[in-house]
């Protein structure tokens, strides 16, 4: 029997399953992670390794080097995951992968490392979309939040609004039509000098700084739902620009404080807009989740927050350590997929820009 044929015969046994363990492995950026997760809401464990140090200084992510450090730390973090959830790949049900979005060396490795394990352990593999897994790190912070929900996905390379309608099933309701919310976070860090990883040192310095000190213009999107940040990360460097030219110190708690602030009211006002839309529909029971790395922004939790408890609208957020880049968000997405999917065949391939959509 082949592997792909014995994967569809594990695949159709493990929907029946009562309990389903899956090993994840993410590697689409800069983290090596690794997780073993349960029913897709159960963490038993989540390894990450982090590459900050190595792209520190360079000032940002060089896919080479990064897809090096993959190389290195897959069989690393994939075994310590295994240690730490007391199982062993025997003992795993299936395996699971991030396909894509991300850089393509990155995701090769993972990829090809993954297929080498599925195939000498005997296992189906899952490729998961990493967008796809941001979502589901809501399963994991709250079991008891299914689907139908909205939800705000902000990261670096994504800013949507999007209705996650069941299991597997999103539809696009907005998108920036330029720059992503982290994009526009890491370009401002950099103006102001900050080392990488510039939006979480961003965060941590606008919370010393006022928010109101300087007035940045309000970006103009087509769409109801959509977002648009390059005009105001010009605004932003323009005005640094014209501080430094007058020979002023750059206040640059404030600076930032006030940037952030921006960037978050521009991505709440379109949810508020969003939520007050289909409440006027009659939609019972909204809900709204937050998921990608700037979801642990600190302002824009508390904005997200706020508004709906306005609204009375339910809100999930995950924990910010399940907001970046992890494999337990992986694993999670895996197991929904699991129920409606085939596993992947050997032929499987990255894809560094895959759609959710």
């Amino acid at each position: 029997m082949t592997y792909e044929a014995r994967s569809r015969e594990q695949m159709a046994v493990l929907r029946g399953k009562e309990t389903v363990r899956i090993l994840a492995l993410e590697t689409s950026c800069d983290e090596t992670a690794a997780a073993v997760v349960e029913n897709g809401r159960k963490i038993r464990s989540n390894v990450v390794f982090s590459q900050i140090d190595l792209h520190a200084l360079y000032g940002g992510v060089v896919p080479e080097i990064a897809s090096r450090a993959h190389m290195e730390a897959c069989a690393r973090v994939t075994g310590e995951a295994l240690r730490e959830a007391g199982e062993t790949l025997d003992s795993i049900d299936a395996l699971a992968v991030t396909q894509g979005p991300g850089l393509v060396g990155a995701l090769l490795t993972g990829v090809n490392y993954m297929k080498g394990l599925a195939f000498a352990a005997g296992k189906p593999l899952i490729p998961v979309q990493h967008i796809e897994g941001h979502i589901s790190a809501n399963f994991l912070a709250a079991p008891e939040l299914v689907p139908p929900f909205l939800c705000l996905v902000v990261s670096g390379g994504h800013s949507h609004l999007a209705e996650v309608s069941d299991y597997g099933e999103y539809r696009l309701l907005g998108r920036t039509v330029d720059d992503a919310a982290g994009e526009a976070f890491d370009k401002a860090a950099r103006v102001l000098g900050l080392p990488y990883p510039g939006g979480p040192r961003m965060d941590v310095l606008a919370e010393e700084g006022n928010p109101e000190a300087f007035e940045l213009p309000k970006p103009k999107a087509p769409g109801p739902y959509d977002t648009s940040f390059s005009g105001l990360k010009t605004a932003f460097l323009n005005l640094v620009n014209r501080l430094t030219l007058r020979g002023e110190e750059l206040p640059k708690a404030d600076l930032a404080a006030s940037f952030r602030a921006a960037v978050c009211r521009e991505l709440t006002e379109k949810a508020e807009r969003l939520i007050r839309d289909r409440a006027r529909c009659g939609s019972p029971g909204l809900r709204m989740a937050m998921a990608g790395g700037v979801s642990a922004n600190r302002e824009l939790r508390r904005q997200m927050a706020a508004l709906c408890a306005r609204e009375g609208v339910e809100f999930f957020v995950p924990p910010p350590a399940l907001c970046t880049d992890n494999g337990a968000m992986i694993g999670s997405a895996a197991y929904f997929s699991l129920l409606r999917r085939e596993a992947a065949p050997l032929s499987l391939n990255a894809e560094p820009s895959l759609p959710l959509f």
